[in-house]
């Protein structure tokens, strides 16, 4: 797997597949190998960049304060560096919330937004504090199954995530967007969705009768739904 120099960190990448290029920007506490299976099926129509964000898998891990501003500008200059001028970009939970950041801060590279499992204000119930509470909560997640994950890197993820609100700015995403969301999502209500669909103009939301995981438990369904996004005139 190739790294390449990004800003301040090496960040650890892949690209799959031919065709219109779609950037995965995965969640909070994953790296690449949670998305093998979803990638595979992407790639056969589309050209697929995924990548371990700055504090996951065999990307750099600095211990230092992590902004969403700041991933989305990793998210860039790895297109760039990759040789993307302009994407489509999927993003799931935390992903999400990188890729609404990349659209306001670097408009000219989203073609396509899709949005997962994602929020733009926060929560009235944020994840707690504790390691062992936030490991109950985020126990699907193949950072804490497989212990890939130091604790400082996840809790400074979860604090870039913290810090970070755009509801104001959904006005200015200009880019097609697609929100996909989990009914019964216990931490990011489905409520956050309706406010994404309905501060981003002409925005389509679609509804999964699942939590915030369904793009794992209902992939085939979640796959064609994008699919079907990305194949629209």
């Amino acid at each position: 797997m190739p790294k390449v120099r990004v800003n301040d960190i090496a960040m650890n990448y892949e690209t799959h597949g031919e065709g219109e290029p779609l950037v995965l920007i995965g969640g909070l506490g994953t790296d690449i190998s949670m998305y093998r299976k979803m990638m595979r099926e992407f790639s056969e129509t589309h050209r697929v960049l995924v990548f371990d964000n700055r504090g996951a898998g065999l990307s750099d891990k600095p211990d230092i304060p992590y902004t969403i501003e700041m991933m989305a500008d990793d998210t860039a200059a790895l297109m760039a560096s990759a040789g993307i001028e302009r994407a489509s970009v999927l993003g799931i939970s935390l992903g999400g919330r990188i890729a609404m950041a990349l659209a306001l801060r670097h408009p000219d590279r989203v073609n396509r937004l899709i949005l997962t499992s994602t929020f733009a204000s926060q929560p009235e119930k944020k994840l707690p504090r504790s390691y062992h509470a936030i490991k109950l909560a985020t126990s699907w997640t193949h950072a804490f199954r497989k212990k890939t994950q130091p604790y400082y890197a996840f809790m400074r993820q979860l604090e870039a995530s913290r810090g970070f609100v755009c509801a104001a700015r959904l006005g200015e995403i200009q880019a097609p967007t697609l929100i996909l969301h989990g009914m019964k999502d216990k931490i990011a209500p489905f409520r956050l969705a309706e406010e994404m669909h309905a501060g981003i103009s002409g925005s389509k939301l679609v509804a999964f009768n699942g939590g915030h995981a369904f793009p794992f438990m209902q992939r085939e369904r979640f796959v064609k739904e994008v699919c079907a996004f990305l194949a629209r005139p």
